[in-house]
């Protein structure tokens, strides 16, 4: 019989060393990574805190390893270390492939409104572009399959006079 707490103790130490390679990277990076990851994440910096925070157990969600592993510039031995141990931490977890597309920045200057309402409109800007983003990908696919073109499953096979 396995035990239970000593499974979820050896998850929480996985979860704790992958965090602790998360804080280093961003302790080695310029200031105003954290800032920046918070905002490609579309979160607050506190959201960022904890996730790179050895001390809480909660798992870095996995739709969000791209984005770190971009923002950050993760050299090639810090991703391979820290997937290591997130795959050890979460072994039911499906992984992204990379196949996915990457991920850009633009640049938008909005005024200074006060701490309050430049936090509500930082959260809506976000919200935008993930819908925006959503929508576009949405039109992509679906103009794929109005193409006419077959895919590959779809497409006849040439004779080759055999038949």
């Amino acid at each position: 019989m396995i035990d239970a707490s000593n499974s979820t103790g050896a998850r929480e130490d996985f979860v704790a060393q992958y965090k602790r390679i998360l804080a280093g990277v961003l302790d080695t990076r310029p200031s105003g990574t954290r800032q920046h990851l918070a905002t490609a994440l579309g979160k607050h910096r506190s959201f960022v805190s904890q996730i790179s925070n050895p001390a809480y157990a909660t798992p870095i969600p996995v739709d969000h390893l791209s984005t770190i592993f971009t923002v950050c510039h993760f050299s090639t031995a810090e991703k391979r270390v820290f997937l290591d141990l997130y795959r050890q931490a979460h072994p039911r977890r499906q992984l992204p492939t990379g196949n996915g597309h990457g991920t850009r920045t633009i640049s938008v200057t909005l005024p200074d409104l006060g701490e309050e309402t430049n936090r509500h409109v930082d959260h809506l800007v976000a919200e935008f572009v993930r819908t925006l983003t959503q929508m576009a990908q949405t039109f992509a696919s679906d103009a794929s399959d109005a193409s006419g073109i077959p895919d590959a499953s779809e497409r006849e096979r040439p004779s080759r006079g055999l038949d």
